[in-house]
C-alpha cells in the first residue's frame, strides 16, 4: 500500500505518526535538549492533611514551536511553562507574578532539576484523520495534507514535514550564539 497516497486507508494519520516518530528519532540520535512534561495537581488535602500544589512529572518532551513530540512520536499541544527555581520573596505587585511564582515552587515540589524547564497544562493530539480534519489546535488537515499553524484558522499554516525539519535542525544544530 502506497502511505503518502491521501486516498490511502489511513494514509494520513500513518504519514503523520511516521513524520513524528522519524523527528523523535533524529532527535534522541543527537542528543537533542529536552524538557520536562509534567500535570498540575493543585492544593489538597490528603487524609486531612493539607497539600500544596505540585507539578508531576509525566514523561520528556522536545518542544518544537507549537508543538511537543515525545519519544514516541505522540504530539501534544503547548500549554504553559516554568522553571524549576526558587519563587522568590513573597511581596508581589500582581496576581500573575504570585501564579507563577506559585508554579515554579510547584516545580520544586515535583522534584525536578533546579532551573530545569517544566511544561504543563498540555493537551496530548489525537492523530486520527478524523480528529485532525476536526481539530481546533496545531496539527490540522488542510488540502488533504497535514500541516502546523500558529494561530486560528489555517492562513499561518506550514506544511507538518517542513515544519518538522525546520524545527529538528534548529534544536539538532541549533546556530551559533544561541
Amino acid at each position: 500500500m502506497d502511505d503518502e497516497s491521501p486516498d490511502a486507508p489511513d494514509g494520513i494519520e500513518v504519514r503523520v505518526r511516521a513524520m513524528l516518530r522519524s523527528a523523535a528519532s533524529r532527535l534522541a540520535e543527537a542528543g537533542a535538549r529536552d524538557e520536562a512534561l509534567a500535570t498540575y495537581v493543585g492544593r489538597r488535602r490528603v487524609l486531612l492533611v493539607p497539600r500544596e500544589p505540585v507539578l508531576r512529572p509525566v514523561g520528556r518532551v522536545w518542544r518544537l514551536g507549537v508543538l511537543l513530540v515525545d519519544r514516541d512520536g505522540q504530539a501534544y499541544e503547548t500549554g504553559s511553562t516554568t522553571r524549576a527555581v526558587d519563587p522568590g520573596r513573597r511581596g508581589y505587585t500582581s496576581d500573575s507574578a504570585r501564579e507563577r511564582a506559585e508554579y515554579r515552587a510547584a516545580a520544586l515540589r515535583g522534584r525536578f532539576h533546579e532551573g530545569e524547564t517544566v511544561n504543563f497544562g498540555w493537551r496530548r493530539l489525537e492523530l486520527d484523520e478524523g480528529a485532525l480534519h476536526s481539530s481546533s489546535g496545531p496539527l490540522v488537515i488542510a488540502d488533504g495534507a497535514p500541516v502546523v499553524r500558529w494561530g486560528q484558522g489555517t492562513a499561518n499554516s506550514t506544511p507538518l514535514g517542513a515544519y518538522l525539519a525546520d524545527r529538528v535542525g534548529l534544536l539538532v544544530e541549533p546556530p551559533s550564539g544561541a
